[in-house]
């Protein structure tokens, strides 16, 4: 047997020899997945996409805390407390912070309070954020400019007629399909541009994107808008977009984890809408410097009334879409980048459950990360989850 030979039997032995290997969810099933999976893949979003960190700084806004709420809930003509309401409705966090206390904190599903949990849609009302913060800074001159003044990629296709205002209150007109139960929708082919890493992939399917509607006429959820109003951030004040949301607010406010933004391919353009990591208290800490008017230590991060700009009512939501958990939530209307309820409270929503409630009258922050189950996944024994969680929130604001 001669050198070589032996060299490729050493090859094959080696190959055949079975070892320890980690299984990781299909990322590109990321709208897709059973609830056994859901569970274990929403803490685990860096391990499955490429992403950037947003850095925590050297000191930590500690969280007063205050005396415990006692949660009692009615559903489906029965008394409920929060043992129940956890487990059913795969709650992963639950927070609420009153008078900037905290009066309640809970994990489930084996979540911990160092881990990033996906923040799924509810970064886009972050990202709406930094537009204010933009402003604030000079970067951004108007929400009214075109978004081409600071993309010129965009230019000679539908979304040339598009405002910055238009990608945050999304009504850019574009035709798009925000399905996540057909793998050709445009949100899922979104996802699997992200899954595969492609450089540019988001921003050329954008390209392609007709129009179906005049920029400002018809109110028409898109998350691939908000991919936009990111990469406009980041043009705009020259720095990723991780970096600017870690020196803006991250450090700033004292957040206590480092969080991260979700990256379209590695070391590429975060993704403004979806799929950020952040720990439970730091989601607390962020509602709570909306409660605080966008003002840090005395410095004014965002414009004055921006916040009230924010929760203002930009376009009514229509009733077909997404009726069932919007009806049970009590939501109404959209702002910027904020789901507003007629008492005046906002709500940043994300899929499979992810909620962060404002009521700046009642000085109260409820956030919640769960589970929800896939379409796919659903029985007939379901809990109206949304309606339970209204429940909850109606029981801490009014609490003793």
């Amino acid at each position: 047997m001669t050198d070589l030979s032996v060299a490729i039997n050493d090859t094959r032995s080696a190959q055949s020899v079975a070892q320890p290997t980690l299984h990781l969810p299909r990322s590109e099933d990321f709208l897709l997945w059973p609830p056994c999976l859901q569970s274990y893949g929403y803490r685990i979003v860096d391990q499955l996409f490429a992403t950037r960190t947003v850095a925590r700084g050297a000191a930590v806004r500690e969280l007063p805390r205050g005396s415990e709420v006692r949660v009692q809930y009615q559903s489906e003509g029965v008394s409920r407390e929060l043992p129940e309401f956890m487990d059913r409705n795969n709650v992963a966090g639950l927070l609420a912070i009153r008078d900037g206390r905290v009066v309640l904190e809970r994990y489930g599903l084996g979540f911990q309070p160092h881990e990033r949990w996906s923040t799924m849609s509810t970064i886009k009302s972050m990202t709406a954020l930094l537009v204010g913060a933009a402003l604030q800074d000079g970067a951004i001159h108007s929400i009214d400019d075109p978004v081409t003044r600071y993309l010129p990629a965009m230019q000679g296709c539908a979304y040339e007629q598009v405002t910055v205002r238009h990608l945050m209150t999304m009504c850019s007109g574009m035709e798009w399909t925000e399905d996540y139960t057909d793998k050709q929708s445009d949100v899922n082919r979104y996802s699997k541009s992200l899954a595969d890493k492609v450089p540019g992939g988001v921003l050329a399917l954008l390209r392609q994107c007709r129009r179906l509607h005049a920029p400002g006429a018809v109110w028409h959820y898109n998350t691939g808008d908000t991919y936009l109003l990111g990469a406009l951030i980041s043009a705009a004040t020259g720095s990723t977009l991780a970096d600017y949301l870690s020196r803006k607010i991250w450090q700033p406010y004292g957040m206590e984890f480092d969080a991260f933004y979700t990256l379209e391919s590695e070391n590429g353009q975060e993704i403004g809408g979806s799929r950020a990591g952040m720990a439970l208290r730091d989601l607390g800490r962020l509602g709570q410097f909306v409660l605080d008017d966008g003002v840090i230590n005395g410095a004014r991060v965002l414009p004055e009334g921006w916040i009230d700009q924010a929760g203002a009512v930009a376009h009514n939501v229509p009733e077909a879409f997404h009726s069932a958990s919007r009806q049970s939530l009590g939501l109404t209307g959209y702002g910027y980048s904020w789901w507003l309820r007629e008492d005046g409270a906002m709500m940043a929503m994300g899929h499979s459950g992810q909620r962060i409630f404002i009521d700046r009258d009642k000085g109260l922050v409820v956030v919640q990360l769960a589970a929800y189950p896939e379409p796919r996944y659903v029985s007939a024994n379901e809990p109206d989850r949304d309606a339970e969680l209204n429940s909850v929130i109606a029981a801490i604001r009014d609490a003793e």
